[in-house]
């Protein structure tokens, strides 16, 4: 599975904390930045990370920021991209299970490198269950984004 990263300055430690631990597992990962501490703005590499989601070059992403919000606010803005901001293993379970969710937002500043990776290690594992229902509703948010994309 290949998977998109980014982040800003303040996700930058947890990003290559959780990139360790992807390549550690034979994860095929594509980092789309920042590299480093200076201040910059999350929504230029959400977008590049996004797209790269959104067309099918990584099957998930993995977004980082100080506090996961910015980011999944920006991540969101991208069609096909349904980012959840998730701070516990079990909204990661959730939103993969309920959600199809395809991209995790994580705050760097909010958790910590080990259950970051618990969290991610979650993500990643848990398949969609396809129930009807759920299924239902993701074409609903599909809906609403195609109504309201230009």
């Amino acid at each position: 599975m290949k998977i998109a990263l980014c982040s800003d300055h303040g996700g930058l430690h947890l990003k290559n904390s959780i990139i360790e631990y992807l390549v550690q597992n034979v994860y095929e990962i594509k980092d789309f930045g920042t590299t480093n501490e200076n201040s910059c703005d999350y929504p230029d590499f959400a977008l590049l990370a996004a797209e790269a989601v959104m067309k099918g070059e990584c099957e998930r992403g993995i977004f980082v920021c100080t506090t996961g919000i910015g980011i999944s606010i920006a991540a969101n803005k991208i069609p096909t991209i349904r980012c959840a901001l998730c701070s516990e293993p079990l909204s990661a379970k959730m939103t993969r299970l309920h959600n199809d969710a395809n991209v995790l937002a994580l705050g760097g500043g909010i958790v910590g490198v080990n259950l970051g990776i618990e969290i991610v290690k979650t993500f990643l594992e848990t398949p969609f269950s396809a129930e009807e229902k759920h299924r239902r509703r993701i074409d609903k948010i599909s809906a609403i984004e195609k109504k309201y994309s230009k």
